[in-house]
């Protein structure tokens, strides 16, 4: 597994993949921070699209991402990941709009919990999943990342 650094208005992001893909973006702070493990590479010539495409989403310009990715998850996990890119930048969804979305609207919580386990935000957005009441809910990279977000993309939305 390679990694590398991305420097953003939220701090330095770790980024890791391998041949098959990215497979984790991590925050510099909160549940959400991953650091290297053991047999990791690190490599500031690693994933130069990724961290391309990061910059430019960081700086209002990119509103969707072109990325080989490589998440892991249950069969489950990886349908709430595909629902989540499916929510367009600038707008949020509750995570009970996320289940009806996957045909299983009683599985609100283990959408939560899918949703908390996404290896890759910001590129799979699961920022943009927001409590049934409109309310700021968990996020990775603390609520204050979250908000960051939310709001960066509702400045360049069109």
């Amino acid at each position: 597994m390679k990694y590398r650094y991305v420097k953003s208005p939220i701090g330095e992001v770790l980024i890791a993949g391998d041949d098959h893909g990215l497979r984790f973006i991590g925050f510099p702070e909160g549940k959400g921070r991953i650091e290297p493990q053991a047999g990791w590479t690190h490599s500031d010539r690693s994933f130069p699209d990724a961290a391309r495409q990061l910059k430019e989403y960081f700086g209002g310009k990119r509103q969707t991402f072109d990325l080989k990715l490589s998440p892991a998850g249950t069969r489950f996990q990886l349908d709430v990941l595909d629902a989540l890119q499916r929510i367009p930048y600038g707008e949020t969804r509750s995570y009970a709009d996320i289940a009806r979305t996957i045909g299983k609207p009683r599985a609100v919580r283990a959408v939560g919990a899918a949703n908390g386990r996404n290896p890759l935000p910001i590129v799979i957005p699961c920022h943009r999943v927001i409590g049934s009441n409109g309310s700021l809910t968990g996020f990775g990279g603390g609520i204050e990342t979250k908000r960051f977000l939310l709001d960066l993309e509702r400045r360049h939305s069109p």
